[in-house]
């Protein structure tokens, strides 16, 4: 029952031809559930293992989900590293993102069905496995329109980028966000829902041997502007605040220099929002930022965000649907992947801790 590696798209005919086959073959039955687990803290490739878990029984409240795909995004990498804010119980599966179908309910479940495509609602589910019997109420249905790919990333990465578009400062058309890490999951998703509302984005990367090919690459997404970190220190800014307005909002997800940059290039009273910190250095604030242009400084953290609505069924549903609307219309697409058989899994946590690696490693059940 593998998901298709060529393509990773499903129609629903198939989706629930494969539910019926999962419910017949699983259901009665002791279920094995190979998973890629860590008994403890530390590099991902020396502590994760591919064990087989015993699943349990299916009680009332809870659905049994046959996974399709799930990412490796670096939150997995720090909960492994056990430098998360949030870690769950040891041993514990990896994993906080990924695409699954419901193949069976429990008798009192009424919020998800047999066929459905589901995602977690919040971080720590375990994701990196081929079953799981969950909780029903932790999770989200998403509709089985969109590519696998597409479901699989939509959980983090996009749902912050819309969460900080839209939640700091009010964008009109015509106005300007800068971000770093451009070329991240986070920055490839702001590029293109900016693009879908009008917004001019300056996008910072990183140099690279193949600095022509990503830019072009993010181009073709719906950035405006793709520069070098160095280009944020140089005269040529000046000109480029020629062809767009000075940005209102700056998305840091890198820290140091970097935030420090971005700061500098905010108009009066803009705001920087800070999501990550891959330099792992801490954000220094020009005091002349603050005194003389008023700016505010903010952090975000969408696991606290889906939190905060947890309460809110409505708040979550309207934020996917406008994700995947995008979708739909071809304006919002995964970022770029590369597909690993659970398997190989020690490849693909080697892959995602390299630098300069723009493809996201996605495990395919």
């Amino acid at each position: 029952m593998a998901v298709p590696r060529s393509a990773l798209v499903l129609s629903r005919a198939l989706a629930l031809q494969r539910a019926a086959s999962s419910a017949r073959s699983l259901s009665g039955s002791v279920r094995n559930s190979p998973a890629l687990l860590y008994r403890t803290h530390g590099e991902p490739v020396q502590v994760v293992k591919l064990e087989t878990l015993e699943l349990p029984a299916l009680g009332a409240e809870s659905v049994l989900v046959k996974m399709f795909a799930a990412p490796i995004n670096p939150s997995d990498i720090n909960m492994i590293q056990g430098t998360y804010a949030i870690l769950p119980d040891l041993p514990a599966v990896g994993g906080n993102e990924g695409v699954g179908q419901v193949v069976e309910v429990g008798s009192n479940v009424k919020t998800v069905k047999v066929g459905d495509w589901v995602i977690p609602k919040d971080a720590g589910l375990g994701t990196w496995r081929t079953e799981a019997v969950l909780n029903a109420v932790d999770l989200v249905t998403l509709p089985c329109d969109i590519s696998v790919l597409s479901a699989a990333t939509l959980g983090v990465n996009p749902c912050t980028a819309l969460r900080m578009l839209s939640d700091f400062e009010h964008l009109k058309p015509g106005d300007t966000v800068i971000q770093n890490a451009a070329n991240s999951g986070v920055g490839t998703a702001v590029i293109q829902i900016a693009a879908a509302k009008g917004l001019h984005t300056i996008n910072v990367v990183r140099d690279r041997p193949d600095l022509v090919q990503l830019t072009d690459r993010l181009k073709a997404m719906g950035a405006t502007h793709v520069i070098k970190e160095e280009t944020l220190r140089r005269p040529e800014m000046k000109e480029l605040f020629k062809l767009c307005p000075r940005p209102k909002l700056a998305l840091n997800g890198v820290g140091g220099k970097s935030a420090t940059e971005l700061l500098r290039h905010l108009q009066s009273e803009g705001t920087m929002v800070t999501y990550g910190g891959m330099a792992k250095q801490p954000v220094t604030v020009p005091v002349s930022a603050l005194i003389f242009k008023d700016v505010k400084v903010r952090g975000f953290w969408v696991t606290q965000w889906k939190r905060d609505h947890k309460h809110n069924e409505e708040a979550l549903r309207s934020m996917l649907d406008e994700l995947c609307s995008l979708i739909r219309t071809g304006k919002l697409s995964p970022p770029s992947c590369t597909e690993v058989s659970i398997e190989d899994f020690h490849k693909a946590l080697d892959n995602a801790m390299k630098p300069y690696i723009s493809t996201k490693q996605v495990l395919v059940m």
